[in-house]
C-alpha cells in the first residue's frame, strides 16, 4: 500500500521546516507541536513521521517530553522518529516513549554494522534514512557531505532486514518545488527495499504523481511544509488516494 506519511519537524520544542536543511532558514509554524499531530491524527493517516532537528545536530536525542506528547496525541497511529539516534541505547529509548520506527542516518554511513545489529534487535522497527544532494549522502543534520552515494549506502542493507528507506532530496526538502521522484525510482530499482521519497512536495499533484511510481518500488511519500501552507489538504489527499 502506498502510504501518505505527513511530517513534524520539531527544533527548540517548536513545530517547524527547514529550507534545503538551512537550520537558519526554520520557519516555525506552530509552538506545540502534538497540537498539529493530534490534527493530523483526525485523519485516516497510517504514520506519522517525526525528526528531532535538535538531536540530528546535536548527536543525540533532544526533544524526549516533546516526543512524548507527540505519540500520545495521535494515539494508536504509528511514529517514525529520525534524529540523533546514534546508538542502540538511543533506539531503545525511543521505542521505549512509544514510538514505531526508528530512522537511522547518519550511522548508515559511519557505523552499518550498528544498523544491522539494530535492524536484528528491532524486526521491520528500523528505517534507513538517505538524505542526499547531488545523489550523495550528507549527515549529520544534513550538515556534513560524504563522497558515498545513495545507492552505494542503500546496498550495504539488502540483507540487513529494514524495513525502509526514506530518500531525502536535499536541495528540494522545504522548497515546494516538486519531489525529485526519477532518482528516488531508480534507488528503489537498484535495492529490493521498500523507498519512501521526501523533499519537496509542494501539492497534491505531486503527491498523486508518486503514487504513481508505486510499481517502481515508491512505497509512499513523506509531506511537511505543503500541509503547513495549506497546498496539500489531508482528507483531499487522502481521497484521491483512494485512502479516505
Amino acid at each position: 500500500m502506498f502510504e501518505f506519511i505527513p511530517a513534524i519537524d520539531v527544533l527548540g520544542g517548536r513545530c517547524v521546516r527547514l529550507a534545503q536543511g538551512r537550520y537558519e532558514d526554520a520557519t516555525v509554524y506552530d509552538d506545540d507541536p502534538a497540537s498539529v499531530a493530534a490534527r493530523f491524527a483526525e485523519h485516516p493517516i497510517t504514520r506519522l513521521h517525526v525528526v528531532d532537528l535538535d538531536g540530528a545536530k546535536a548527536g543525540a536525542p533532544r526533544n524526549g517530553p516533546t516526543l512524548r506528547r507527540i505519540v500520545e496525541a495521535v494515539g494508536r497511529i504509528p511514529v517514525q522518529l529520525g534524529g540523533g539516534l546514534r546508538n542502540l541505547a538511543s533506539v531503545q529509548e525511543a521505542f521505549e516513549a512509544g514510538v514505531d520506527r526508528a530512522v537511522l542516518g547518519t550511522v548508515a554511513l559511519r557505523d552499518p554494522e550498528l544498523v544491522r545489529e539494530a535492524a536484528r534487535r528491532f524486526p521491520g522497527r528500523i528505517v534507513v534514512g538517505l538524505d542526499a544532494h547531488d545523489g550523495r549522502v550528507s549527515v549529520e543534520g544534513w550538515t556534513t557531505a560524504s563522497d558515498t552515494t545513495v545507492t552505494e549506502v542503500a546496498k550495504r542493507f539488502e540483507d540487513a532486514g529494514v524495513a525502509a528507506l526514506v530518500h531525502t532530496d536535499i536541495a528540494r526538502d522545504g522548497m515546494l518545488e516538486g519531489p525529485n521522484l526519477e532518482a528516488t525510482a531508480a534507488l528503489a530499482s537498484s535495492v529490493a527495499i521498500p523507498v519512501i521519497v521526501s523533499g519537496g512536495v509542494s501539492g497534491e499533484a505531486d503527491v498523486v504523481r508518486a503514487s504513481a511510481y508505486a510499481d517502481r518500488g515508491v512505497a509512499g511519500v513523506i509531506v511537511g511544509r505543503a500541509l503547513y501552507t495549506g497546498a496539500v489538504e489531508i482528507g483531499r489527499v487522502l481521497e484521491k488516494l483512494g485512502c479516505s
